[in-house]
C-alpha cells in the first residue's frame, strides 16, 4: 500500500501544489488521481518515485517512509510511463524495453528475451522490435513505453497522462490494453489524467483534487458519480454522470426480444415479408449484424441486398459479456435507427433486441433492489 499522511508541497515561491494530501492507494488497484489544471496530481505523483520532494508529510511505502531509501534505488522497483512515451529516438524497440534489466544488471541477451516477451505483453507485433521510436505510430510508442515500464516486473506502475497525445480511437484501445493488463498483472497502479471519462473507466477508485492540491473526494468511479460530496466535485464529474453510473450496474436482467433477421443476398421481396415495426437486422453467414433495411429504404431498391442498401445499426450490445452493463445497452438502443438495439453475444452472432423502455425497467428493478441510490 502506498500512504500519503498530510504531504504538502510547497515550492520556494510559496505557491502550494500539493495541501496536506491523506490517501491510501491500495495494493494491487488502480487508483486515478484527476482533477483541473494546477491541482497537484502530477506532483502527487512524483513524489511517489521522489521525481518531486515533499516539503513536510511522509509517504510511504508497504510501510517504508520513502525517504529511507535513494531516489535511484527506490525508482528500479517502479515503473513509469508518461505522455509521448519518453522514448529513446536512437535505440531500437527492443533496447528500449530491456534498458530497465540490463541497468539492474541483466545479462544484454536475457534482457531482450525479457523485451521479446513483453511486446507480445503489450500487444505489439515481433516484427516492431527492430524499428526505432520514429517509425512508430503513438500509440505503437504508448505500448513500448508501458513495456519498458514493465520490463523490470515492478510492483507500482505510475502512469501521468500516458494517453492524452494520441487520437481518441487509439486512447479507447489503450484504456482496454491496459484495462487487459491489470487483470493479468495485478499491479498498484497510480495513473493521472485530467479527463474523468477515462479516471472512471480505468480507476477502481479515483480521487478528485481540487486547484491548490486539497483533496475533495475519493470513492469508486460508481460512488463519484452517485453521490458527488460538492459542488465542486458533482460539476467536475459532469452532468451526464447519471447516465455514465449506468456503466456500473450488470445489464443481466435486461429484456431480449426476438429480432427479424435477413441474410444479406436475400431478395427485396423477402426483405420486406421479415420486416417487423417497420424494420430487420441484415446479418452475414455467421449471422453476425451488418446494418438495417426498414419499409423506407426498401422502397427504391430491386433485386437482391446489397451493402449499400443498409442503414447503419448504431452500436452493439454484447449480452453474455461480464462486461455488459445498462449503459451500453442503452447505448446501442439510443443509437439504432430503429430504437432497437443489436444484442449478440461473444461471437457477435445476433441474440435478439433490447429497448430503451426494457432498460430503464431494469434501473428501476435495480433501484428496488438497493443496488443503486433511488
Amino acid at each position: 500500500m502506498i500512504e500519503f499522511q498530510a504531504v504538502t508541497k510547497r515550492y520556494d515561491d510559496g505557491t502550494v501544489a500539493v495541501d496536506h494530501l491523506d490517501l491510501s492507494i491500495d495494493d494491487g488497484r488502480v487508483t486515478v488521481l484527476v482533477g483541473p489544471s494546477g491541482c497537484g496530481k502530477t506532483t502527487s505523483l512524483r513524489m511517489i518515485n521522489r521525481m518531486v520532494e515533499a516539503t513536510s508529510g511522509t509517504i510511504s511505502i508497504d510501510g517504508a517512509d520513502i525517504r529511507s531509501r535513494k531516489p535511484a534505488l527506490l525508482r528500479r522497483g517502479i515503473g513509469y510511463v508518461i505522455q509521448n512515451a519518453g522514448l529513446f529516438p536512437h535505440r531500437t524497440v527492443l533496447d528500449n524495453i530491456a534498458t530497465v534489466p540490463v541497468l539492474l544488471g541483466a545479462k544484454k541477451a536475457a534482457a531482450r528475451r525479457r523485451a521479446e516477451e513483453l511486446l507480445v505483453t503489450v500487444g505489439l507485433p515481433s516484427e516492431l522490435a527492430g524499428r526505432y521510436p520514429a517509425q512508430l505510430s503513438g500509440g505503437q510508442q504508448q505500448r513500448v513505453g508501458v513495456a519498458r515500464a514493465l520490463a523490470a516486473d515492478p510492483p507500482v506502475l505510475l502512469m501521468d497522462e500516458p494517453f492524452s497525445a494520441v487520437d481518441p480511437v487509439v486512447r479507447d484501445d489503450l484504456q482496454e490494453e491496459l484495462l487487459r493488463l491489470q487483470s493479468e498483472l495485478g499491479k498498484t497502479i497510480v495513473f493521472v489524467t485530467h479527463d474523468i471519462d477515462e479516471a472512471i473507466k480505468l480507476g477502481d477508485k479515483v480521487a478528485v483534487l481540487r486547484v491548490g492540491g486539497r483533496l475533495a473526494q475519493y470513492d469508486t468511479p460508481a460512488t463519484l458519480l452517485a453521490k458527488p460530496v460538492d459542488d465542486f466535485v458533482a460539476a467536475f464529474v459532469g452532468r451526464d454522470r447519471g447516465y455514465r453510473s449506468l456503466g456500473f450496474l450488470s445489464a443481466h436482467g435486461v429484456s431480449v426480444a426476438p429480432l427479424p433477421t435477413v441474410p444479406l443476398g436475400s431478395s427485396v421481396e423477402s426483405a420486406r415479408g421479415s420486416l417487423r415495426n417497420g424494420w430487420a437486422v441484415v446479418v452475414d453467414d455467421s449471422n453476425a449484424p451488418l446494418g438495417w433495411v426498414s419499409g423506407v429504404s426498401l422502397s427504391t431498391v430491386e433485386g437482391e441486398l446489397r451493402r449499400d442498401d443498409l442503414v447503419s445499426g448504431g452500436s452493439l450490445y454484447v449480452a453474455d459479456s461480464k462486461a455488459g452493463s445498462l449503459r451500453t445497452a442503452l447505448d446501442a438502443a439510443l443509437s439504432s435507427p430503429a430504437g432497437i438495439g443489436i444484442a449478440v453475444d461473444s461471437d457477435g452472432t445476433v441474440l435478439g433486441g433490447v429497448t430503451a423502455d426494457s432498460v430503464l425497467k431494469s434501473l428501476d428493478d435495480a433501484r428496488r433492489s438497493g443496488e443503486v441510490p433511488s
